[in-house]
Order: C-alpha cells, then structure tokens, then sequence
C-alpha cells in the first residue's frame, strides 16, 4: 500500500497531471484497492469541511499582499536601498539579494513570488557588473525560498492548518531560524568571495548620507512587517485579519508611491485568484487523500515499518529527513508538504517530538527542494529571469546554499531552542 502511494503521485506528477488532481486520483486508487470505506459517502463532507476554515482565509490575503508589492515597484527600491547597507562587503550586490529576500519574504508568504521579484530587479545589474553568473544566480533562487520561513509565510499557515498547530507560534519559530539562514548564506557568500574574489565582481560603496537616505524606502516594508506580525502577537488580529490589515496598508503605500491603478490592481486580483485557487485545490485534495490513507491504515503501516527497522527516535526522524530530501527532488514544494504531512507528523509526536520544531524542520527541507533539480521552481523562475545562459549554471550555484539547509536542519536537531524560543517565551 506503501509503495502503491508513493509510485502513484510520482507516476502521475510525471505525467504532468496537475498536483491537486493528483492527489484527488491517489485517494479514490487507494479507496478503490485497501479501503474498506467508500469515499464517495463522504467525499461531499470532507470537501466542506476542509475548505470551511476561517484560517485559510488569509492564504489568498497573503497571496494579494505580494502581488500588490510586486507590481506596485516596492521591492525595486527596496533592492536598491539595501544595495547601499550591505553591498560594501566582498560578494557586493549578492548580498543585496539575499538581504532583499529576507525582508521581501516577511511580507509577501511565498518563496516563488520573491525569487521572482528580486531575478527581475538584480539580474541586469549582474550582466552590467560583471559578477559570477553561477553564485549570483543561486543567491537569489536560495534567498528566494525564505519566502516560506520568515513568516507571514503560506506553507506555515497550511501545516498548522493540516496539523492542527497554533499558527501564530509556527510565525515565532520560523523567525529566527529564517534570520540564522539568511545570514548563514551571506557568510557563504562572504567566504566564496574572499578565496576567489572574482565570485564577487565589483563591491559597492554609498556614504552615509546615501545609506540614511535609502532607509526611507525600507520604512514601509518594515512597517507593514511590524503591523502583520506585532498585531498577531500583541492579540489584536488573528492571521487571518492581520493578512487584512497587511493588505489595506499595502494599498496604502502603492497609492502614496502612485502605483495605485486600476491596470495593477486588477493583474493583482487576477494573479491572486490564480495562485489562491492551486493552493485550495492541493489542500483540499491532501484531506480527501488523508481520509483515504487514514482508512487504508497507511499511517499504522509506515509506523509498522519504522518499528520493524529497530530504529531510534533520533535514527527514524534522520531517515525521514533523508526520505524528504529524495522526495525534494521530484514533487512541488506545498504537494510535498500536504501529500506526507498526514503520514509523518504523527509518527513525528510519537517518537516525542514537538510540532511547532518539526514543521520548521520540515520548512528547511521543503526549502531545499525550491533548489534541487528536476522539480525546483525557484531554479526556473530564476533562469527564466536571465533570458540567457545555462539553465545548469544556476543549479551549480545552489549547491552552497543548499549544503547550509543542510547544516541549518543540523543546527535545529542540535539545538532544537532555536526554533522554539520564541513559542515559549512570548
């Protein structure tokens, strides 16, 4: 039944099969061979119940959130405002595009949005600089997938969602980590630059003047990150209303940097409409799919086969760890998530794990699989941005940036704290 499961989504995701309908077609296979009950009486009620969640909301809020930034020409000053602060170090403008990432993704919820973002506005000054097309590249699509750590982040939302976990305690756990990985990138940048400095191309130097002046154009991005998050955690908006409250101030600074438009505004709704309904679809397929399992008895078997192995809590979490990255290879970021979150997270809890650590666990192992080929987004977005060159010059430059995802997850099983600090304290 196992093996059923996994060659189905990967036979069907090969065929190119949209995941949503991939997973709907799993769940009625495995209903049709192992389970004993007919999905089909309570199909109807699976649908409503799945989709009938006040949380979810804020998924479609979040997704007009960076559209609106993305079309609104916020994040072009934001990239050359932190050009100004962190340019000055060896790796020059790559810093600005990890840097930009990072606070483009405490906004906008989704990895792919801010690759894509920050491929449009960098990639030019790449070619005009003359910097490593290779580093320069993976730079962006690894600080690309932030986008689903540093909260408002969607994926967050959809695994307390599945998980049933606290959401505004998963935006605290992924803070942190997200700020380590953000500046364990840079320091690889930083060292790849020093032993071959021509990685690096030019630095960029600005006064003082020039980095105070460029501030003014962080202030709203900062702003709208103080208003989302510290409206959740000081208890005065659930996510879902603070995704509102991100949206309504969003608009407000399109319109007072006259970017406000009904030509923006509609590409925003209808992108936004888009992106929403995919999501909706996977979730939804991933609960019909969870019935389906959870009747076959998948989950008692896999947990079956992990005691059958004689493993530990620490050895069975690392050959989960190991069976997501091989999975990273081939399935999409949030269908990896919904497709094992059903599987995993129980046996997860039961080996004495917390929750709220392994989804950002997972987060980062979800992130890897933005970067690694044949399946990553991130590496085509972008490539699709660079109009030019090997489409394996970038994949070479992910591999630093994917070895420190991998001695972040490291980090997080030494020192668990890291993501769990915040939860506890605040």
């Amino acid at each position: 039944m196992i093996a059923f499961t996994s060659v189905g989504l990967l036979g069907l995701l090969t065929l190119s099969i949209p995941v949503g309908i991939v997973l709907f077609l799993l769940a009625f296979g495995i209903d049709t061979f192992f389970s004993p009950f007919p999905l089909m009486r309570g199909l109807g009620q699976i649908v409503w119940s799945s989709s009938n969640s006040g949380t979810l909301i804020a998924i479609p809020l979040f997704v007009l959130l960076g559209e609106i930034l993305v079309r609104s020409g916020v994040a072009k000053r934001t990239y050359a405002a932190l050009e100004k602060w962190v340019a000055w170090m060896p790796g020059g403008l790559i810093h600005a595009n990890i840097a930009t990432s990072t606070m483009f993704s405490a906004t906008s919820g989704s990895s792919v949005a801010t690759a894509a973002t920050v491929a449009t506005v960098a990639m030019p000054q790449a070619k005009t600089l003359g910097y490593n097309q290779k580093l320069f590249s993976g730079a962006i699509a690894a600080g690309g997938t932030l986008g689903i750590m540093i909260p408002p982040s969607i994926n967050l939302i959809v695994y307390g969602f599945l998980t049933e976990s606290s959401i505004p305690q998963l935006f605290l756990a992924g803070l942190v980590p997200g700020l380590f990985l953000a500046a364990l990138f840079m320091l690889i940048t930083v060292i790849l630059c020093i032993f071959k400095p021509s990685l690096g191309g030019s630095r960029q130097s600005s006064s003082v003047g020039e980095k105070l002046e460029g501030l003014t154009d962080l202030l709203p991005i900062l702003g709208l990150f103080g208003a989302i998050v510290g409206s959740i955690y000081a208890g005065w908006a659930t996510p879902t209303e603070a995704a509102t409250v991100g949206v309504a101030i969003a608009l407000m600074i399109a319109a007072h940097q006259k970017a406000l438009n009904w030509n923006m505004l509609s590409k925003a709704l209808r992108g936004s409409v888009k992106t929403s309904a995919m999501i909706m679809l996977v979730v939804i397929g991933a609960y019909v799919l969870n019935f389906a399992l959870t009747a076959a008895g998948v989950s008692r078997a896999l947990q079956n086969v992990l005691n059958d192995l004689g493993l530990g809590p620490l050895e069975t979490l690392m050959v989960i760890i190991l069976i997501y990255i091989v999975l990273g290879f081939f399935i999409e970021t949030l269908s990896l998530m919904v497709a094992t979150i059903p599987i995993v997270v129980p046996i997860i809890v039961q080996l004495g794990y917390d929750k709220i650590w392994f989804g950002i666990l997972m987060i980062i192992l979800v992130e890897m699989a933005l970067i690694t080929p044949p399946v990553g987004l991130n590496l085509y977005v972008v490539q699709a941005a660079r109009k030019s060159g090997s489409f394996s010059d970038v994949m070479l430059g992910c591999i630093p940036y994917a070895l420190a995802m991998l001695a972040m997850v490291g980090l997080l099983i030494i020192a668990p704290q890291l993501a769990l600090f915040l939860p506890s304290t605040l």
